[in-house]
């Protein structure tokens, strides 16, 4: 059974492990080097100051997943837009966490201060991210082209967006 809640301190080095894989294996990110468990501690602590919700999705007594928003950038005119980033533990991709954690934090963005909520997705071939925007309702507002460069090769990021109200 999956239990989608909000994120426990003790989640903390499972959240990093799942997005170390994705730094490491994977273009989802441009990060280059896993951020530390103090690095996520600190990035919990700047989300729940600024009121945007950090989701898990439980699975089985495990956290295989996370989701949270983020002011889309630090400048103080973008107060009212947030930015996604949903991330699956490798293994537990394709049974719906995705889904379940999307749905929920933008359950609560439109409790927050958020107006629109931005997805920048890596353009590695894999439409999975960009499927699961358009599924609830996320449209296509641009493409960065060879914006990123990862593993060798350039990469573009599409911006999707969903306005909330």
């Amino acid at each position: 059974m999956t239990t989608i809640r909000p994120l426990a301190d003790a989640d903390l080095p499972a959240v990093a492990t799942i997005y170390a894989h994705y730094v490491t294996d994977s273009l989802a990110t441009f990060d280059l080097t896993p951020p530390s468990l103090e690095e996520w501690r600190a990035k919990a602590a700047g989300l729940a100051a600024a009121g945007m919700p950090f989701l898990v999705a439980e699975l089985d007594g495990q956290v295989a997943g996370y989701a949270y928003l983020a002011q889309y950038r630090p400048k103080p005119g973008y107060r009212h837009t947030a930015e996604d980033s949903v991330y699956i533990a490798p293994g537990h991709t394709g049974r719906g966490l995705g889904r379940s954690l999307l749905g929920s934090v933008l359950d609560l963005a439109r409790t927050t201060h958020a107006r629109s909520v931005v997805a920048v997705i890596a353009d590695s071939g894999d439409p999975a991210s960009a499927r699961l925007h358009e599924a609830f309702g996320f449209e296509e507002a641009g493409r960065l082209k060879g914006v990123g460069f990862k593993h060798g090769r350039w990469i573009d990021t599409v911006l999707f967006q969903l306005h909330l109200g």
